[in-house]
């Protein structure tokens, strides 16, 4: 088992998590209300990740990033480095790839909410931030946790634009999924087994324990009536 690569993609998870939170809810909240008639488009570019090859997408973030993009010198004249191949550049390139696993889980939830009582909620007097907070948000729930399991799954088994972005550089941006694809490469399958292992009965405990928690609240139809 490859600890320091496992420590740094659960590092890298939980810093993009929190920052799809932080960018994934207001976009969401613009999607599920906005009456711009073109807004397909944004749901569109948003939804881009899910249907780009990866390495298509890495190699486009690559350019993005890259020192002679605006970003890139603008991250190069404050920090004095670059963006490929750091962990700063993995955690936006994360970020790009598993945005539409949160988004799309609370754009869903946000527009499910009554509009009902979104507008008892005005008439009472309450702002648009305390309606959020105390209504939208607590009914929404559910698709805030979606998404947060969702982002984090996606984020902890990315192989393809993390190699692209950020190469295999040891306690930098090799992360698990780099980690037993060079296992697998030295014909080391007991710790690409190890590893796969453990990956795949956390993804298993994660997904059960949402299901699980989803299913509480959930409406059961009586069958066989």
């Amino acid at each position: 088992m490859d600890w320091q690569a496992l420590w740094l993609t659960l590092r890298l998870d939980f810093i993009v998590c929190l920052l799809l939170l932080v960018i994934g809810i207001p976009i969401a909240l613009w999607l599920a209300f906005t009456a711009w008639r073109w807004k397909f488009l944004v749901e569109a570019v948003v939804a881009m990740p899910l249907v780009l090859p990866p390495t298509v997408l890495g190699f486009y973030l690559l350019i993005a990033l890259g020192p002679r993009s605006p970003l890139g010198r603008l991250y190069h004249s404050i920090a004095g480095s670059t963006l490929p191949f750091t962990f700063s550049g993995l955690v936006i390139a994360s970020i790009v790839y598993s945005l539409p696993f949160m988004v799309q889980p609370l754009a869903s939830a946000f527009s499910a909410v009554d509009p009902k009582v979104l507008a008892a909620s005005e008439v009472l007097g309450a702002s648009q931030l305390r309606t959020f907070f105390r209504v939208i948000l607590p009914l929404s729930i559910r698709g805030l946790l979606t998404g947060l399991v969702l982002s984090f799954t996606h984020t902890l088994g990315e192989f393809g634009v993390v190699l692209m972005v950020g190469g295999n550089i040891p306690g930098v941006t090799r992360t698990v999924s780099v980690s037993i694809y060079d296992n697998v490469q030295a014909l080391d399958y007991a710790a690409s087994g190890q590893t796969s292992l453990f990956l795949l009965l956390a993804s298993f405990l994660i997904l059960a324990a949402v299901y699980a928690t989803n299913r509480r609240g959930s409406v059961s139809w009586p069958l066989g009536r």
